[in-house]
């Protein structure tokens, strides 16, 4: 496979960085004392926003907001797949028929038949609490940069073609339209704007394809069977685990109880799955899906050039004319856990060369649900160059392969420069 790289320009950051990942054995504690200690962290792309972000550092003297473009993720839904019920019914069911299961694997059955109808037929589906953070995020967003539109422009706000995803955008655009009520937002979900929203899923025809390949340090399958103590989670619920083979085996029982544990609180009042895995088996659970998100989402980097040039070319023509004062995207976590690195935030886009390590570099609870980056542009009256920062789930990130100006604060032809590097190290290909 080619070790493509990620193309940056060396800073102090970077170099910094760079000496970091030398040493990185030495670090695990801390990586995972972060996510044992937040049951939301823990839930990685399951979690549910964080609204936990530390003041914004004051723009340059003389520096004012003028514009945001935006990348989000649907809010808070149901499980996006529909196995994530089904699994753990048939294997319960069929544990229970086999007389199989412990006395702790019935209370399991009990408390899960008497939940799963409801989220099954909702599958996918946002919940009112994904309605409100997008609300929420709205308006501090309104509050934080006032200047951006007080006097009104207009706002162009696209969605994927899914149902939370849309949704997801008018509970923002609702909340927006409340907060800076002279705005004259457009919206579509429209499958022709799927490039800009998820373009992994554009329609052939419109899909573009980047050289560019990232390295793959082992098989996810395999490192989620060294992570996982399969005899110790299944002991707890199974008398005799023999039917499962013909049921899809413990790989995938396992997954998607995991899955279903992440996500279950943040839609059904009680904590009834809360001791299904010991501490140190939810750390192993989360780094192995961690390490898959990483190897299925990030591989696709590339695909995402044409956000990064929609940001571009969208903010130049706000720049230009003043007519814009935000565009607005939303979508999935395969795209923002995908996006993030490409756009080496934090130093994410360093490719991990043992799947252990990718954890530092890669944690998917910053893709929690409804997260999002706001690239927000500022100008001044006595300096014609552009500056801007990037927040990303409210929080002020660095951008190590171009120089800062001041703090978060970068030059926008800076960026630019980069990303035209990028692009050239990457030329689209014909499929």
């Amino acid at each position: 496979m080619s070790k493509t790289r990620f193309p940056i320009f060396l800073t102090a950051s970077l170099v910094a960085l760079l000496a970091f990942a030398s040493s990185v054995s030495g670090q695990v504690y801390d990586v995972l004392q972060i996510v044992a200690s937040d049951r939301n962290k823990s839930a990685g792309v399951e979690g549910p926003y964080r609204f936990d972000a530390a003041p914004l550092t004051p723009a340059p003297k003389g520096y004012v907001p003028f514009y945001i473009s935006h990348y989000g993720r649907h809010g808070s839904r149901y499980a996006w797949s529909a196995s994530t019920y089904t699994k753990v019914k048939d294997v319960l069911d069929a544990a229970a028929d086999a007389g199989a299961l412990t006395p702790r694997g019935e209370k399991l059955r009990k408390d899960f038949l008497d939940f799963y109808e409801i989220p099954l037929i909702n599958m996918g589906d946002l919940t009112d609490l994904g309605r409100e953070q997008h609300s929420e995020i709205a308006r501090i967003m309104c509050e934080q940069f006032p200047e951006v539109f007080k006097d009104g422009g207009a706002v162009l706000a696209r969605s994927s073609t899914s149902q939370r995803a849309i949704v997801s955008m008018n509970a923002f655009t609702v909340s927006l339209q409340k907060h800076a009520p002279k705005v004259d937002i457009a919206m579509d979900a429209l499958h022709t704007s799927l490039l800009y929203t998820n373009p992994t899923a554009a329609p052939r025809g419109i899909a573009e394809f980047y050289e560019g390949e990232i390295i793959v340090p082992e098989s996810t399958t395999d490192f989620r069977n060294r992570m996982t103590d399969y005899d110790a989670i299944l002991g707890r619920l199974f008398k005799d685990r023999g039917f499962m083979e013909e049921l899809g085996g413990r790989f995938d029982f396992v997954y998607q109880l995991y899955t279903l544990w992440c996500g279950y609180k943040y839609y059904c009042d009680g904590d009834w799955m809360e001791d299904i895995f010991t501490p140190e088996q939810l750390l192993a659970e989360w780094e192995s899906e961690n390490y898959l998100q990483y190897i299925g989402h990030s591989r696709n980097r590339y695909r995402m050039i044409p956000i990064v040039r929609d940001i571009i070319g969208c903010a130049d023509e706000a720049i230009a004319t003043g007519n814009y004062k935000g565009h607005f995207r939303f979508g999935h976590d395969t795209v923002f856990n995908a996006l993030c690195p490409l756009l080496n935030i934090n130093g994410g886009g360093f490719e991990a060369t043992r799947a252990e390590d990718v954890k530092y570099w890669f944690q998917n609870y910053n893709t929690s649900k409804a997260a999002n980056l706001q690239f927000v542009l500022y100008r001044s009256k006595k300096n014609p160059e552009i500056l801007f920062k990037v927040l990303r789930n409210g929080e002020e990130v660095s951008l190590p392969q171009i120089q800062a100006v001041d703090g978060p604060y970068y030059r926008w032809n800076d960026f630019k420069a980069w990303a035209e590097e990028l692009f050239r190290n990457h030329p689209r290909v014909n499929r």
